[in-house]
């Protein structure tokens, strides 16, 4: 390609908090539409907004995520358009102050580290949710109010991997503050890309097109580079570019024409008169810092040189801030911190992948989980019987000392009664010992099999089998 491509991402996080931004209306996703409500959400003469504390102290640790400088005063203003999804009139939001400003975000893209700067963010409110049928749409209003941080990068992007990986970076940083849930498919991250081409060293942006309301971070990447494609062939051909927006098909894989935009919208800012400067002070800014959860970087860190875990084990635990948690859960009290997560990564992320359960759905007690690996460490039980163990956990909710007594799991760790009937297995077999010192090693596991069997199980197959070589050289 003859072309550089220029990509800013605009990104809007619906923030989790129990009440709207500016309402005391409640936030329940999936509720009946038109349930959660209150006057101003449906903008009744006299109602009047108030800012709601908790979306502020998200925003601001999101803001220190990013590295932003972070405003000590709120100030909120008007964006003034007429759309049937909002019923004032206008929306409220920070056009003029943004409570933060001049940050970063690290992206890591093939192992090459690269740093994309974020021009501000602000926080305004969601607007109501259009249903639209054949000849009609309908209104639901539930979501009008939803606190929301929007994200916006300085056009430092350059193809869809990057666009991809900053946005799981955002999604990342949100869900570990856990300041909103990040699910892209139910709307509570969403991202606008703008997108246009120059040749290369030329230092004039190109005409931008907008691609609106991504709904994965594959389909953005998709789209980026779809795009890009498409306006190199229009440039190469001499198709002038012109500043519209389009959207995504997923079955054809392509960005579709939506809208030609013939001018720059007017939205008539000012400042919200309803909502007069708060001064929140550093005191403030610092409290909500210093209260964040943490971030998936410093758990990664945490993970690496507290516990001792290799990195892939590490990223796999962090693979969603759940089983993070879980894991966490597991070691408090116990020092095991490899095993514990080799059993996790093994046996408990093995049935939650296979019955396609989350682990916030899963019913055994991070606790359980630490003293099965006990259990097992101190040979207490073998691993044939950890796993009976475990499946009778889940399926009864029971600990696993509770299950080690009904279900009789022991192990057997004498070696004179071990070599005892390893000697009698031979006698019965006495071509076993040939057999074995001419190569034929199966002899050892054909011992080891017959022990099993003539002890349920219930041998300790380390020992075992350092005693079945010894008697089979004899």
């Amino acid at each position: 390609m003859n072309f550089e491509a220029i990509i800013g991402l605009e990104i809007h996080v619906e923030m989790k908090t129990h009440t709207k931004m500016f309402s005391s209306a409640p936030i329940k996703f999936k509720a009946e539409p038109n349930t959660n409500i209150t006057y101003l959400d449906l903008a009744y003469p006299g109602s009047l907004p108030r800012v709601n504390k908790n979306a502020v102290i998200n925003a601001i640790r999101v803001c220190n995520a990013l590295h932003m400088e972070i405003d000590d005063t709120l100030y909120f203003d008007r964006k003034n358009y007429f759309y049937a999804d909002l019923p004032k009139g206008y929306q409220i939001t920070q056009q003029f102050r943004p409570i933060g400003q001049k940050g970063y975000l690290e992206i890591d893209v093939d192992g090459e580290k690269k740093r994309i700067k974020v021009e501000r963010l602000h926080m305004e409110e969601d607007t109501a949710m259009q249903h639209h049928y054949s000849d009609y749409t309908l209104l639901d209003y539930n979501r009008a109010g939803i606190p929301l941080v929007e994200i916006v990068s300085y056009p430092e992007i350059r193809n869809g991997k990057e666009a991809r990986k900053y946005v799981e970076k955002i999604k990342e940083i949100v869900t570990y503050l856990d300041v909103s849930d990040g699910k892209m498919e139910n709307g509570s991250l969403r991202c606008d890309v703008n997108i246009s081409l120059r040749p290369y060293g030329s230092d004039k942006f190109g005409t931008k097109v907008e691609v609106k309301n991504l709904n994965s971070t594959a389909n953005i990447e998709a789209a980026i580079d779809f795009e890009m494609s498409r306006q190199a062939a229009c440039l190469l051909k001499g198709i002038e570019i012109h500043q519209e927006t389009r959207r995504f098909d997923e079955l054809k894989k392509e960005t579709v024409l939506m809208r030609t935009k013939t001018e720059a919208a007017d939205y008539k800012y000012f400042s919200e008169g309803n909502i007069p400067p708060i001064f929140i002070g550093k005191d403030f800014i610092n409290r909500a810092i210093e209260t964040s959860n943490e971030l998936y970087d410093q758990k990664l860190e945490r993970f690496l040189n507290e516990y001792k875990l290799n990195e892939v084990d590490a990223r796999i635990l962090l693979s969603s801030k759940e089983l993070s948690i879980y894991y966490d859960e597991a070691v408090k009290n116990n020092d095991n911190y490899q095993q514990i997560a080799n059993f996790i990564i093994s046996e408990v992320l093995g049935y939650l992948n296979k019955n396609e359960i989350e682990i916030s759905n899963f019913n055994v007690k991070p606790d359980d989980i630490s003293d099965l690996v006990n259990l097992l460490i101190k040979k207490e039980i073998n691993s044939k019987q950890g796993k009976d163990i475990f499946a009778k956990m889940i399926e009864t909710n029971k600990s696993p000392l509770v299950l080690k007594e009904e279900m009789g799991a022991t192990i057997i760790s004498d070696p004179e009664k071990i070599r005892t009937d390893i000697i009698e297995i031979i006698k019965e077999n006495p071509t076993l010992p040939d057999d074995y010192k001419n190569g034929k090693t199966r002899a050892q596991g054909f011992v080891m099999g017959l022990l099993m069997k003539k002890n349920k199980g219930k041998v300790d197959p380390i020992l075992a089998n350092k005693l079945i070589v010894e008697e089979l050289l004899k």
